[in-house]
């Protein structure tokens, strides 16, 4: 069972291309949002897309990979585990994001075959 603390599981749209920022050690880091959406009809009877961001971002051969085949717009089922982090501002104001830090990802296409990209462990 413990394998199932903090994962989380998506399937959505790529809203950007991976931005990538390359650090002192040959280490990258990719991040990118990606899109979930859900309708359903309200209780006036309209109906309603609900559309969620998420914050996504991957570490070293990972955060290379995403780079060279995750494009904007593309639909991915992805799994990871869900962060908090805190930082402050440039005008001294702390700010909280919630991300989730990539570990594996499939690329849902019906042009080309699924791929299956793991993370290292």
């Amino acid at each position: 069972m413990k394998d199932l603390r903090n994962r989380v599981h998506l399937i959505g749209n790529l809203g950007k291309d991976p931005e990538v920022i390359n650090f002192k050690g040959n280490n990258k880091l990719a991040k990118f949002s990606v899109a979930t959406s859900q309708s359903y009809t309200n209780s006036d009877g309209e109906w309603v897309k609900d559309t969620q961001w998420h914050s996504i971002v991957a570490w070293g051969k990972l955060a290379e990979t995403t780079e060279k085949y995750l494009k904007k717009g593309m639909e991915v089922a992805l799994e990871g585990k869900l962060v908090y982090r805190k930082y402050e501002d440039k005008e001294g104001i702390t700010r909280y994001m919630t991300e989730i830090v990539l570990s594996e990802y499939i690329k849902i296409s019906k042009k080309e075959a699924s791929e299956v990209v793991a993370g290292e462990k």
